[in-house]
């Protein structure tokens, strides 16, 4: 399976949108680790929302939807509808 997420930093103030193969707990951990990159040394990444996928290219290609946005508020709005 792979996945299409979304994150939430409190400190930040900030939504991440990625896609992973990965189980998401995992991949949620390498992100609260301490790396280089935007969601690195941050350490309070929630995961706020994901999608199921069979394919890479499925999961891809929702990420980029979700990216394409470009608005806080639609992502917001997108997370309380669900």
């Amino acid at each position: 399976m792979y996945y299409t997420y979304i994150l939430y930093s409190i400190s930040k103030n900030k939504y991440y949108v990625g896609c992973t193969g990965d189980l998401l707990e995992e991949r949620i951990r390498k992100h609260n680790s301490n790396h280089k990159g935007f969601t690195g040394g941050i350490g309070d990444w929630t995961l706020k929302y994901f999608e199921e996928f069979f394919t890479k290219e499925e999961a891809l290609k929702r990420e980029k939807q979700i990216k394409n946005w470009k608005s806080r508020k639609l992502i917001e709005k997108f997370i309380l509808k669900v």
